[in-house]
């Protein structure tokens, strides 16, 4: 089985939510799954330009990209994030490779607006690198910045990133692994199952903002590109990859309209 899994930069923050994570992971990956990871790492970008006295400004939640921000990116995500993640699973015994969507132009992007800076708009994602990696055993972890064919290098959304990664490398399953318990719905109940209609009325109804907005964009456009089935699921509880695979009630899975539901 092929699965992509995208760990929120939140979950990552702390070294023992980082270390369980990539065990959990890492077990599923020696059980004979073609395992790719891609992360986020917002909550530590913010932080690392803050301690350097620069404002963090979004327009529709996107942070606007400078070129001092696209610095930090580099530094932050593609760098500490990254390779801290690439320690915990090499410590756990997983033979995981750090990336971003740079190298061998595994995301191609192109400018999203002028207003934003180098925020990214993706276009392309080619999975030879990845399937190359996963083949041979390796894990690839993929930070959540692009670049395209002239040099130029993007900061990109890690749930379109994840979503792009996931249907180019025809993943049999996405993970979304985030800080809250699911989708919610409007009187904040957990929904256990949605198809795209339900997603897309959350949306309309202003139920869905924010990351879960983005999110949930990102999986629709996932299942129109092949992926058979994603799943958003809290990261912070134990086992958490165990019981997703295994179907338990935990999360909320999108599928296509008419799959059974349960």
């Amino acid at each position: 089985m092929k699965l992509l899994v995208k760990i929120g930069g939140t979950l990552l923050d702390a070294e023992d939510s980082r270390r369980r994570l990539a065990a959990e992971l890492a077990a599923v990956a020696g059980g004979g799954v073609r395992l790719v990871v891609v992360h986020g790492g917002g909550k530590q970008m913010t932080r690392f330009l803050a301690e350097r006295g620069i404002e963090s400004r979004f327009v529709n939640g996107l942070r606007v990209t400078t070129p001092e921000t696209l610095d930090a990116v580099l530094k932050v995500l593609a760098g500490s994030v990254n390779q801290k993640l690439v320690a915990a699973f090499i410590a756990s015994g997983a033979r995981a490779v750090g990336l971003s969507g740079i190298d061998a132009c595994l995301t191609e992007a192109e400018t999203m607006s002028p207003e934003l800076g180098a925020v990214g708009r993706l276009v392309g994602s080619n999975p030879e690198l990845l399937e190359l990696l996963t083949s041979h055993g390796y894990v690839p972890v993929v930070a959540c910045v692009a670049g395209d064919r002239q040099g130029r290098i993007y900061n990109v959304n890690a749930d379109q990133m994840a979503s792009a990664c996931a249907s180019a490398y025809a993943a049999d399953r996405l993970v979304f692994l985030t800080d809250v318990q699911g989708v919610l719905g409007a009187d904040k109940q957990r929904l256990p199952v949605l198809s795209p209609a339900d997603a897309e009325r959350l949306i309309r109804e202003g139920v869905a903002v924010g990351g879960m907005l983005a999110k949930l964009n990102a999986a629709m456009e996932a299942l129109r590109k092949g992926v058979r089935e994603i799943v958003i699921a809290p990261g912070g509880e134990p086992d958490i990859i165990r019981r997703v695979l295994a179907r338990e009630a935990v999360g909320s899975r999108l599928v296509e309209e008419g799959t059974a539901r349960g």
